[in-house]
């Protein structure tokens, strides 16, 4: 091989590789931050859950809140993935429509009817975080 084309193919090689680096990346450049959540209050409210999502890249709890007055406000709640969940002890089957739960939240910053999990109290009266070890911490 010929000098000119040893350097050539070299170019070419890290530059294969560097188009691969970017494209891997590209789902993590996706993944949106946890920005729009105030994490310096916590809201706790009680509700029946309209919907359970044990979907990736997170899990999410629809759940309809009765205020003081009666009126029903909902909110959607996000958690973490399920592979996060399962390893603090979270079950596909810990929550279902209709149940009646309570979690506390970081609300959003918008005010919307919208949260960051940071603990949910499901139907047999387990308390489960948002992840190992958040029990009562920060997501």
């Amino acid at each position: 091989m010929r000098a000119g084309q040893a350097g050539l193919t070299t170019r070419l090689y890290v530059g294969v590789l560097c188009g691969a680096a970017v494209f891997a990346a590209h789902p993590l450049l996706a993944h949106h931050s946890f920005a729009m959540f105030d994490t310096a209050k916590r809201v706790t409210m009680s509700g029946t859950v309209t919907a359970f999502e044990w979907t990736n890249p997170h899990v999410y709890i629809e759940l309809d809140v009765p205020d003081e007055k009666g009126a029903v406000k909902h909110w959607s709640v996000e958690l973490g993935s399920p592979s996060i969940l399962m390893q603090a002890g979270w079950k596909f089957t810990d929550v279902k429509a209709n149940d009646k739960i309570t979690v506390v939240l970081n609300p959003l910053r918008s005010g919307e009817a919208g949260g960051l999990l940071v603990t949910a109290t499901v139907r047999d009266g387990r308390v489960l975080g948002n992840g190992p070890g958040r029990v009562g911490g920060q997501p």
